[in-house]
């Protein structure tokens, strides 16, 4: 039996998943909310949220993700970034877990991945969890109700948490497996109800299949100037750098705050939605995502609330520290309806020091934005992790490596060559400590990093004089209008200034032992773009 509207032609029994129980074709939010509460799978909170929990997996589980190893990918793939499973493992674990999803009730979604027509990728969403389904209505982009007559899926995304896998039958690690299927164009999901694996296998489709096309896929936020979407600007960043936090700029149009292509048309909206991380949010500091989370059908995800109230508490990480939630676009009100830009203007690199060296903003050259793309940094602070006593440098090769396909090279040299041709000014901006290391300095403020920010993205700031970084080479600015003087010099802000040099030299020493592996890959200027 099947409910809701899809192109006759595309059922899952054209697509030989069959001997299904229920099949509910493409539900909107409110019939998706009633099916999530009528199967017990979360709870109605305040404003009509979904409150939910994901149980053991409450982050992505990078070590479980596989690429099945075909001709068609063999010379494409960085496989040391990227788990190999033969295709015979695979198609053993597709029937497997065809077999156990016989008789279950599924959720079906027909979407597309990407706000650009010429670009976008059709994608269909199979999941056993009807809040899945609601994730990543949410969270991709939603066709008009008469598109889905004649919608086709290019590829199809399958999601069983219930499924377990065999690490002997089926190549790999745990019961636990996300496996991409290139020439199959199927992707399978078992084991986790952590519904963000949904939505960054779809990523990790674009990052593979976009720069075969000459298209940039980023994992950034992006924003323009309000009635000026050729002034566009893109955030490159990890988790915790306020890549979502800092593009949400009510003097500026939200394009989105995560995944998007840069193609020879302009900057384009990989997503419909956001997934914001909600620990210590605060109606003060981020008004508008806060008050996505009493708003209808948004997905609140592991977060501890009152049973009584339902009031949430957005400092108690007790379930974990990634507490999220998922909200459509249109939530935010200053978000672009077209989910469209131009060109970067601007291009913004995130990242959070805890080693309190870096400067609060400086301005990159063309190959020293290469360099800090493939680096990547960002930091572990300590009690992040048992045993982690003092600032762990992390290094995630163009701001994503757990969803970067191809040899980071590709991606790099992609951006080098858009700069190039577009003229953007690149800024690499740290988030993270200045006074001094994690644990003895202060986090950097963030009315200082707004207003560097702002400073950079309507020029002014490219008109103040700059001082060369004695240990990085990049230009740094002497002054800007609302920030200390001394902060832009993070040397002058450590009490010990021979403390600083050797934690300067050790960073220093990081970058280049970490880089060490692009050297055969890369130009001479990029390699000497780190030499003060």
């Amino acid at each position: 039996m099947t409910t809701g509207r899809v192109n006759p032609k595309q059922r899952l029994e054209d697509q030989n998943i069959s001997e299904l129980g229920h099949v509910y074709y493409n539900l909107m939010e409110p019939a998706l909310v009633e099916q999530a509460l009528k199967r017990d799978e979360g709870t109605l909170g305040n404003g009509g949220a979904l409150l939910v929990t994901t149980g053991k997996h409450t982050g992505r589980s990078p070590n479980d993700k596989f690429v099945v190893r075909t001709p068609s990918v063999e010379d494409s793939i960085w496989w040391e970034n990227n788990k190999p499973m033969d295709p015979a493992s695979f198609d053993q674990l597709y029937t497997d877990m065809l077999a156990h999803m016989k008789g279950r009730d599924y959720f079906v979604q027909d979407l597309f991945g990407g706000a650009d027509p010429a670009h976008r990728l059709d994608v269909r969403m199979v999941t056993e969890l009807a809040w899945h389904g609601l994730f990543i209505r949410h969270l991709l982009r939603r066709p008009d109700r008469d598109e889905l007559d004649t919608f086709v899926p290019e590829f199809t995304i399958i999601n069983c948490p219930s499924f377990k896998a065999d690490p002997e039958k089926h190549g790999c690690r745990s019961s636990t497996v996300v496996a991409l299927n290139f020439d199959k164009k199927l992707i399978l999901i078992g084991g986790t109800e952590y519904a963000g694996e949904n939505k960054k296998s779809v990523f990790t489709l674009l990052n593979y299949i976009l720069p075969g096309k000459g298209i940039m896929a980023m994992h950034c936020s992006a924003n323009h100037a309000i009635d000026n979407p050729v002034d566009t600007a893109v955030f490159f960043g990890l988790s915790g750098t306020g890549k979502t936090t800092l593009s949400a700029d009510p003097s500026r149009v939200l394009i989105g705050d995560d995944e998007h292509g840069w193609s020879d048309r302009g900057t384009f909206n990989f997503e419909g939605g956001c997934y914001a991380k909600t620990i210590s949010l605060s109606a003060e500091a981020e008004p508008e995502i806060y008050a996505t989370t009493t708003k209808f059908a948004t997905v609140i995800e592991n977060m501890v609330y009152d049973e009584e109230t339902k009031e949430l508490d957005f400092e108690d990480d007790s379930l974990t520290a990634n507490m999220r939630c998922a909200y459509p676009l249109h939530y935010i009100s200053n978000a672009s309806e077209t989910s469209l830009g131009g060109h970067p203007k601007n291009i913004i690199m995130l990242t959070c020091d805890a080693f309190g060296v870096l400067p609060p903003i400086a301005r990159l050259t063309p190959a020293q934005a290469m360099y800090h793309f493939l680096s990547g940094f960002t930091s572990k602070v300590a009690g992040t992790e048992r045993g982690v006593t003092e600032p762990q440098p992390t290094f995630s090769t163009c701001f994503g490596a757990p969803f970067m396909p191809r040899r980071p090279e590709a991606y790099g040299n992609l951006l080098r060559e858009k700069i190039a041709k577009h003229g953007a000014t690149c800024w690499l901006v740290n988030t993270g400590w200045t006074g001094g290391a994690y644990g003895h300095g202060s986090r950097m403020p963030i009315r200082a990093t707004r207003a560097l920010l702002t400073a950079a993205l309507d020029g002014s700031l490219s008109q103040t004089e700059f001082r060369k970084d004695v240990n990085f080479g990049f230009e740094v600015p002497m002054a800007a209008p609302g920030v200390a003087e001394v902060l832009l010099d993070p040397r002058r802000t450590w009490e010990d200034k021979s403390a600083y040099d050797a934690q300067a030299q050790k960073l220093v020493q990081m970058f280049a032992d970490n880089f060490a592996q692009y050297v055969p890959f890369i130009d001479e200027d990029v390699k000497a773009a780190a030499i003060g």
